[in-house]
């Protein structure tokens, strides 16, 4: 399975990006999703999650209320959208997708190899 990430960018506080992970090589439709980022020196964090239908999602605190995720499993893509964006948002973000069922907790099987978001104070 591979996960390409897109759409980071630089951004200014306030502002909004849209990104995108492409799957192929896998059942997509069955797999869980989701989105994690890692900032300098910090450990790796789960963002949002999804499960295979999209109808069931996670959200991180620090994210409720300003990004939403979703799926396309015609498209074989997820996506982020990011509102009100902070500068501590500033990370590489990355996407996971896991074939073992739907767990937010869980490190996923596959990952991206990440994309970077700035945001501008």
């Amino acid at each position: 399975v591979q996960l390409v990430e897109s759409g980071g960018g630089l951004v200014q506080a306030g502002g909004s990006l849209r990104l995108s992970c492409a799957a192929s090589g896998g059942t997509f439709n069955t797999y869980a999703m989701g989105w994690f980022r890692q900032a300098p020196e910090k450990e790796r964090e789960v963002v949002a999650s999804i499960n295979w239908s999209g109808g069931s999602t996670y959200y991180a605190d620090f994210v409720k209320g300003r990004f939403t995720i979703s799926r396309d499993n015609a498209k074989n893509t997820m996506y982020l959208q990011m509102n009100s964006l902070k500068p501590e948002d500033t990370a590489v973000y990355y996407c996971g997708a896991d074939p073992r069922g739907w767990n937010w907790r869980r490190t996923p099987y596959y990952w991206g190899q990440g994309t970077q978001v700035t945001v501008s104070s």
